[in-house]
């Protein structure tokens, strides 16, 4: 039976030995989503939402960006871009009723 071969036999710190030996690393990077940076919820159409889920087409949020959902919403906070139009648009509706 052989043993591999010692990747450190040509440490250049042993004594009397020279040389050099390079240990090769497979380095595994994760695919990011577009947008991944942010990691907000966007306010998007209940039914838009499903239509997703049963197309797998993207959808559109209020501020603009466009996604496939694939993560839990509740873990993340509302983008304020969302979010302000979003108010805007409730608060030009509750005036109209006043």
């Amino acid at each position: 039976m052989s043993l591999p071969p010692d990747p450190f036999l040509d440490d250049p710190s042993t004594p009397g030995r020279g040389g050099s030996t390079v240990i090769e690393r497979e380095r595994v990077l994760q695919d990011a989503e577009p947008g991944d940076h942010e990691r907000f919820s966007h306010y998007v159409r209940k039914e838009k939402i499903m239509e997703s889920a049963m197309t797998g087409d993207p959808v559109i949020a209020l501020c603009g960006k466009v996604w496939v959902p694939g993560r839990d919403p509740e873990k993340f906070p509302v983008c304020p871009d969302c979010k302000a139009i979003y108010q805007g648009l409730r608060g030009s509706k509750d005036d109209k009723k006043k």
